[in-house]
């Protein structure tokens, strides 16, 4: 064992990735990847014979999870406070087949892959630094490869290797895990999304489903993945690599409304064996278009993931994200739908995130549509097409999170789409490519607004990442616009023609409420209940999910009606075709912290209102 090490693994280098989130103009704010705080330039090979690190149990999940728990014993004869441990995996790293970039800054050769998560040694014994002895658990999920671990000491700044662990894995590595439903193209669709290690030579993936207590069906899956090749730079392309698995979407077809199904995944092996998921999962179908029922929304940017064994992000990253997380989980039979708008996984870049991610989810996304848009985390990288020139995807310049999860776009590298759920229709922009007007996003946003029925569906939401509309936010509120740079100069005239009632967007990590608004002007004094013409459009800044926390400008604007430094998350609530209830729940609490009620008839939607009415004649 220490052979391998000393010849494949441990000759290291890991630069440093920041990756910038381009709030206004230029790098203001730096968002930081907790892996790329392990900035090893030249680690030194240090193995001890006295030292030593052990994993146990050598097998994981052998009743079928897909999440368990490791202990970690570690001994050091010279402990500090600076010792860490980081996890690798897959177990085994060979410097022969690290990916090298054509860039002088970055020096060969590199390790591999990254870990995929690291904990200070002395994080369950305080004691550590002076007896050199620490146990600890670890939560490890289900990556279709097995793990190792290392301790270091020299800190993360200046690491020494000196002892690796024995190597552990789950019972059934390949197994199909974290299901994503989604809104199919037409309102009687569901799509699920999982991950495997099963490509379609190895074994044949389908989803077997029915409505509960009667009979299943078989649909097939089609399956997809992506490359190293596929990213656009590093870290994503280098140090942050990690094989994503496999991808399988199956379209479940003809659902009957408000129906409850039930459904798991399942692969055969070409001996015939059958290999399923963990359980049985369940989902109500959507309601038909323009029906009326209790309809529940919820809506958000910016989570993230989080480590819920303390590892490295959960205190220092986003540190709302597991709030967030379990407040969904702990009020899902009263949602229908999630819609996550943006700066979905913080991944930057290191692409063993994403299982670390949709495994987070799991308990939301098995039972709702989970329905994503872009972001800057998603998107950015020079030279890719997108709309900013910044780095904040880390490299990834979108294909993991089109890859990853479903959305019913025409094409998903062009993240924009409309769809409907009963009396909403959502349309969802792409905020990091151009939306201005004669663009061909600008042509899709409006043929979204305009082709909906305000009879039937009367309830018009827009949304996208970026702040397209109002926000204090200290940056947009420096550059004096309190907006994206042209964000609202070309879509306000179709939000005011089409009468959209509310716009939501992330970026910014905090919450505020706008009042109805039309080129700067309130055109409702109202704040809590709005009835009659609809005749301006409420904006919503809701990045406040999960990541740190933007801070508000000093200024005092007066279109601004609620704000709050704090994370959470929005809740919309139809009853009717007249009625609809917003509330704003803090993620450390589910309480409502800020609310508004909407009643109005069809007439109210018709209204002339000012650049919003259609032609007449007096003929």
């Amino acid at each position: 064992m220490k052979i391998f090490y000393r010849i494949a693994v441990f000759s290291l280098s890991i630069f440093v990735v920041l990756a910038s989130a381009n709030f206004v103009k230029g790098n203001i704010e730096i968002t930081e990847q907790p892996l790329s705080k392990i900035a090893i330039h030249s680690a030194v090979f240090a193995l001890r014979d006295d030292a030593s690190i052990k994993a146990y149990p050598t097998v994981l999940g052998s009743k079928g999870e897909d999440v368990d728990w490791v202990t970690i014993e570690l001994q050091h004869p010279n402990p500090s406070n600076d010792d860490w441990i980081g996890v690798f995996s897959p177990a085994k790293f060979n410097g022969s087949t690290c990916y090298f970039e054509n860039d002088s800054k970055l020096q060969a050769p590199y390790i591999c892959s990254a870990p995929i998560k690291y904990t200070f040694a002395n994080y369950s014994n305080w004691e550590y630094a002076k007896t050199g002895k620490s146990t600890l658990k670890l939560r490890l999920i289900n990556q279709r490869a097995d793990f190792s671990f290392a301790l270091f000491s020299g800190g993360l700044s200046n690491p020494k290797l000196v002892a690796h662990s024995n190597f552990i894995s789950f019972a059934n590595p390949k197994a199909p895990v974290y299901p994503r439903l989604a809104l199919g193209k037409s309102w009687n669709e569901m799509t699920v999304t999982w991950t495997s290690g099963y490509n379609i030579n190895e074994a044949t993936p389908f989803v077997e489903w029915g409505v509960k207590g009667q009979g299943r069906i078989r649909t097939p899956a089609g399956t997809l993945t992506f490359h190293q090749n596929s990213m656009c730079g590093s870290p994503a392309r280098s140090v942050g690599w990690r094989d994503p698995g496999f991808i399988h979407t199956s379209f479940l077809e003809n659902l009957w409304p408000n129906t409850k199904y039930t459904y798991k995944m399942g692969h055969i092996l070409p001996d015939g064996t059958h290999i399923w998921s963990k359980k049985i999962y369940t989902f109500t179908s959507p309601p038909f278009p323009g029906q009326e029922s209790l309809q529940r929304v919820i809506i958000f940017g910016d989570m993230g993931k989080a480590e819920r064994d303390g590892s490295n992000e959960y205190s220092n990253y986003q540190p709302g994200s597991l709030n967030t997380t379990d407040q969904l989980i702990n009020d899902i039979d009263n949602i229908d739908v999630v819609f996550h708008i943006g700066d979905i996984v913080y991944s930057n870049g290191y692409i063993s995130q994403w299982d670390q991610f949709t495994s987070q989810i799991e308990p939301i996304s098995s039972v709702v549509p989970y329905m994503i848009a872009s972001g800057n985390h998603e998107r950015d990288w020079p030279g890719s097409g997108s709309f900013y020139d910044g780095k904040d995807s880390g490299g990834e310049c979108g294909v993991p999170a089109e890859t990853s999860f479903f959305v019913p776009a025409q094409n998903r590298a062009k993240f924009w789409y409309s769809t409907d759920y009963g009396m909403f229709r959502f349309c969802i922009a792409d905020s990091e490519h151009d939306w201005r007007e004669g663009t061909e996003q600008y042509k899709f946003i409006e043929r979204c607004l305009a082709s909906v029925d305000r009879k039937k569906q009367p309830w018009l939401i827009f949304a996208a990442h970026r702040v397209l509309g109002y926000s204090s936010d200290k940056y947009y509120a420096a550059d004096g616009s309190f907006e994206e740079p042209m964000g609202r100069e070309s879509l306000q005239k179709l939000w005011q023609k089409y009468k959209v009632d509310i716009a939501f967007y992330g970026h910014v990590h905090n919450y505020e409420r706008s009042c109805p608004i039309y080129q700067n002007v309130c055109v409702n004094p109202e704040k809590t209940h709005y009835s009659g013409t609809v005749n301006g459009t409420i904006h919503v800044v809701v990045g406040g999910a999960g990541a740190h926390l933007s801070e508000f400008g000093e200024i005092n604007t007066t279109w601004s009606v609620f704000k709050d430094y704090d994370f959470g998350f929005v809740k919309m609530t139809a009853f009717n075709q007249s009625s609809l209830l917003f509330e704003y729940k803090k993620s450390k609490d589910g309480k409502v912290y800020d609310s508004f009620t909407i009643s109005r008839d069809y007439r109210d939607v018709l209204a002339c209102v000012h650049d919003g009415c259609e032609a007449t004649t007096l003929a």
